[in-house]
């Protein structure tokens, strides 16, 4: 008998009704921009723990006073749950000293560790961290993606349903650390807010990263007062499924087998025409372009040397015959990496090529990526999938203690190769 996951209501209809709650012990990202309802929602998560009698650790910089303002604004007796120690709020100050320090990583270390040290002291059952952006601005990104993991290990090892609260990323930089701590979260919060001037309100996302099979969902919402942040999802209507539109199917054509004078050769790209295995679940990734690529890559690089975590970097190349004869393009098969890989994986297409960076090191790695590409190729006829296979080279490659860094491997990957 299959015992079904624990869940708990969030306050929060579009999570409630499509989800049926966070997973206990689950670690989530509440990211958008200022005045969008973020703090509204933390506050509505927490409220919801204080109606099933839990304790809510809430860390935030407000002011006791413009915290409670802001929790009778929808009608939460936050004083009532913090005299009942239902509520801890603890008060912390963005980290100004970090800049007057040499190595400011340091004093941000510190501070993620002080949130296990709070945790282990008080015991909750819930935690909101609102806002958590200035506590996570590392200049190493290896160092925050390592230092944030073994923070969330500690708080879920405690079975305590973490939301964490952050800014709406504006630099490509912010961006990166954003998506390092995307990738370990079990899901992401993400909230637009509407640009007319006067309106309350937006659209939120709920996106899966580790379960919740039922997949994305998205609606709007508005900030009503005493009630708060109310979704659509309340209404006769409920939010909208948000599957990836399936890319147009090409006209049928008649394939004929190309000869062997045609066809590319290398060394080190191997075709693709014998990889086999079977298809799995995939989630939508992101994709860059080549200098954000480089800054993500020398990170994962000095990831590996810090901690020896190994990374898979896959590099396909598309034969130019596949193009001319109309069979498959490079954004074609772009699209059919991006529907193959996880959310947590780094894409990137230069010229005829995509690299696509993956957080762990699996000897597989490429093996499964392609058999997910077969699936999500613009035509599942098994005639034209094995025909484009013909037109596909790649190989992994496999980082080592002489790894330099991401320009050297780049070099050799992006080199221009007189194929065949």
């Amino acid at each position: 008998m299959k015992r079904k996951p624990n869940l708990v209501r969030t306050g929060l209809s579009l999570v409630d009704k499509a989800w049926g709650g966070f997973y206990k012990g689950g670690t989530y990202l509440l990211i958008g921009p200022r005045k969008s309802g973020r703090t509204l929602i933390s506050l509505q998560y927490a409220m919801e723990g204080v109606k099933s009698k839990e304790v809510c650790l809430y860390f935030t910089n407000m002011r006791p006073k413009d915290l409670l303002i802001h929790a009778s604004s929808i009608d939460f007796d936050l004083q009532s749950a913090m005299n009942q120690n239902l509520v801890i709020v603890v008060r912390v100050a963005p980290p100004a000293e970090m800049y007057d320090s040499d190595n400011p990583d340091d004093f941000l270390v510190e501070y993620l560790n002080d949130i296990v040290t709070v945790v282990e002291q008080y015991h909750p059952d819930r935690l909101v961290f609102d806002e958590l952006t200035p506590f996570v601005s590392f200049e190493n990104v290896g160092l925050l993606q390592q230092t944030f993991l073994s923070t969330l290990e500690s708080i879920e090892d405690k079975n305590v349903t973490s939301f964490f609260v952050l800014s709406e990323p504006a630099t490509s930089f912010a961006q990166l650390i954003v998506d390092s701590m995307a990738q370990y979260s079990t899901a992401i919060v993400y909230l637009q807010k509407k640009t007319e001037e006067g309106q309350q309100g937006g659209r939120a996302t709920i996106t899966p990263n580790i379960g919740h099979t039922e997949g994305q969902y998205y609606s709007d919402y508005m900030i009503e007062p005493y009630k708060g942040v109310k979704f659509m999802f309340e209404g006769d209507k409920s939010a909208e499924a948000a599957p990836e539109p399936p890319p147009p199917a090409p006209a049928q054509q008649n394939y004929q087998q190309p000869s062997i004078s045609s066809r590319s050769t290398s060394s080190k790209y191997k075709p693709l025409t014998n990889v086999e295995s079977s298809p799995q679940q995939f989630a939508f990734p992101n994709v860059y372009d080549l200098n954000e690529f480089t800054l993500i890559l020398n990170n994962q690089i000095a990831l590996f040397k810090s901690t020896g975590q190994a990374f898979s970097l896959i590099s396909m190349k598309l034969d130019p015959i596949a193009s001319s004869q109309n069979i498959i393009n490079i954004a074609q098969l772009q699209n059919s990496v991006r529907l193959s890989t996880d959310k947590k994986d780094k894409i990137c297409v230069v010229s005829d090529k995509i690299l696509v960076l993956m957080g762990k090191g699996d000897d597989r790695s490429l093996n499964i990526l392609v058999s997910k590409m077969k699936a999500n190729l613009p035509n599942s006829d098994p005639t034209y999938v094995n025909r484009v296979m013909q037109y596909l080279y790649a190989f992994t490659y496999e980082v080592n203690d002489q790894t330099v860094n991401a320009e050297s491997i780049l070099n050799e990957i992006l080199e221009d190769e007189q194929i065949g």
